[in-house]
């Protein structure tokens, strides 16, 4: 009796385990970072959901200088000027087609994404994908940035994005648990 109540348990948990796996689907935990603060709540990110980590890296990397927002001929300040900028960026996502949940991790930039994300989300197919944004500042809050990104691409499935400063391991794990994908 015992034995097989122990074995109708541990069939119970299998198709709890698949069931659960096949609802959540599996994650991209994808990101830019010009200077390690968005790398870092990422790989917490992919720690927790147990995401595959992706880096969105730039053909051409960003120095110091690129990254002076008060010099208005700095890289950077150049192309968050032009909205139709697109930085190419190195590689690409091989296999995105088997992925549900993509996580897109950012700094913020004048208010919004850096445009090499726009480069990013027009290099991939991301129809019919959960897209989850989350985003680090120095100054500046996640909301206006996640409404340009619905705005621009409006027949993707966005939820609501996530300012993660200073996120640690139990943080990112709280906010996740609120996510139903």
């Amino acid at each position: 009796m015992k034995i097989k109540f122990l074995s109708i348990i541990a069939l119970l948990m299998a198709v709890s385990m698949n069931v659960c796996a096949q609802k959540t689907g599996k994650v991209l935990v994808t990101y830019f970072s010009a200077t390690g603060t968005t790398a870092s709540v990422a790989e917490k990110l992919a720690k927790v959901t147990g995401g595959t980590l992706y880096a969105i890296t730039p053909e051409t990397a960003y120095t110091s200088a690129d990254l002076n927002w008060r010099n208005k001929q700095s890289r950077s300040s150049v192309e968050m000027n032009d909205p139709k900028s697109r930085p190419a960026m190195k590689g690409k996502v091989e296999n995105m087609a088997d992925y549900e949940v993509v996580y897109i991790g950012y700094p913020i930039w004048w208010g919004v994404a850096p445009r090499i994300i726009n480069t990013f989300i027009e290099s991939h197919d991301l129809k019919g994908k959960t897209l989850v944004p989350f985003a680090t500042s120095g100054g500046s809050g996640v909301t206006e940035s996640v409404s340009a990104l619905k705005k621009a691409y409006p027949d993707l499935n966005w939820k609501e994005g996530k300012l993660l400063n200073r996120a640690t391991e139990s943080t990112v794990r709280e906010w996740v648990k609120t996510m139903a994908h």
